[in-house]
C-alpha cells in the first residue's frame, strides 16, 4: 500500500513534471517544503519501485509507471472536489483542503463509485482534467489570460491556483468557468487588464490574469 507521504510526493511530481518527463530534487524540495536529503531518500525508494530513474546530481526521469501512479492520486483528489461541489453543494473555494484529506483513502471501488455517481466527469470544479482509471488525461489547448491581446474574446476554462482568497476574489467578480472574457485594454506599465464579463467592465491585475487559463 502506498503511504500518505508517498502519495504527496507523487502528486508533487504530477504538478512539476516537464515535457521531458523529468523533475529535479530541488524542485521537489521547494514544492513540498522538505529538505533535500529527505527528498533524495524518498526518490531512492521510488527508484526501487520503478517509478523514477534516479542518478546522483541529475534530474529524475519519471517512468510510465510513476506517471500513472501520480495521476491516480490526482484522480482521487479531483473526483473528490467534483463530488463536494456537485453533490454536497460546496463552493469551489472550499473543496481543496477537504480533498487533500480524502485523497488518501485507499479504496479503488470508493472512487469508482464516486466517478459513476458523477456520470464520469472529465474536469474538476476548477477546470482541471480528471485522470481516468488508467491515468490518462485529456489534453487541453489553454493559455494564460495574461498572454492575450487587446480585442481577444476567450472562454474562461481553468485556474492554476485553488487558493481560497483567489477563488473568493473571482466569486466577487462573478467570474465563473465557461464565461466569455473580452480584453478591452492592457496597461503597458503593469500589464493589468480591463476586461468585459457579462457586459460589465472590470480590472484584473497581472497576478490574477497569470492564474486564469482560457481558450480561444
Amino acid at each position: 500500500m502506498i503511504s500518505l507521504t508517498e502519495e504527496n510526493y507523487l502528486k508533487a511530481i504530477f504538478h512539476l513534471i516537464n515535457e521531458e518527463n523529468s523533475v529535479t530534487i530541488n524542485e521537489l524540495s521547494k514544492f513540498l517544503n522538505v529538505k533535500m536529503p529527505s527528498v533524495n531518500n524518498m526518490m531512492k525508494k521510488f527508484a526501487d519501485k520503478k517509478w523514477v530513474i534516479y542518478e546522483s546530481y541529475k534530474p529524475l526521469r519519471i517512468t510510465e509507471s510513476g506517471k500513472r501512479e501520480a495521476a491516480l492520486v490526482v484522480r482521487k483528489h479531483r473526483l473528490t472536489e467534483m463530488f463536494l461541489v456537485e453533490k454536497m453543494n460546496f463552493g469551489w473555494e472550499n473543496v481543496h483542503k477537504i480533498a487533500e484529506q480524502l485523497e488518501h483513502v485507499h479504496s479503488e471501488i470508493f472512487f469508482d463509485k464516486m466517478d459513476e455517481i458523477l456520470n464520469y466527469p472529465k474536469f474538476d470544479p476548477h477546470g482541471e482534467p480528471i485522470p481516468d482509471k488508467d491515468g490518462n488525461i485529456i489534453a487541453q489547448d489553454l493559455q494564460k489570460l495574461s498572454k492575450c491581446e487587446k480585442g481577444d474574446r476567450v472562454t474562461f476554462s481553468s485556474v492554476t491556483s485553488s487558493n481560497d482568497d483567489f477563488l473568493n476574489f473571482l466569486n466577487a467578480k462573478k467570474l465563473e468557468l465557461s464565461k466569455t472574457i473580452k480584453v478591452i485594454e492592457i496597461e503597458n506599465y503593469d500589464r493589468s487588464m480591463t476586461v468585459e464579463i457579462d457586459g460589465k467592465e472590470t480590472i484584473l491585475s497581472k497576478t490574477v490574469t497569470e492564474k486564469i487559463l482560457v481558450k480561444h
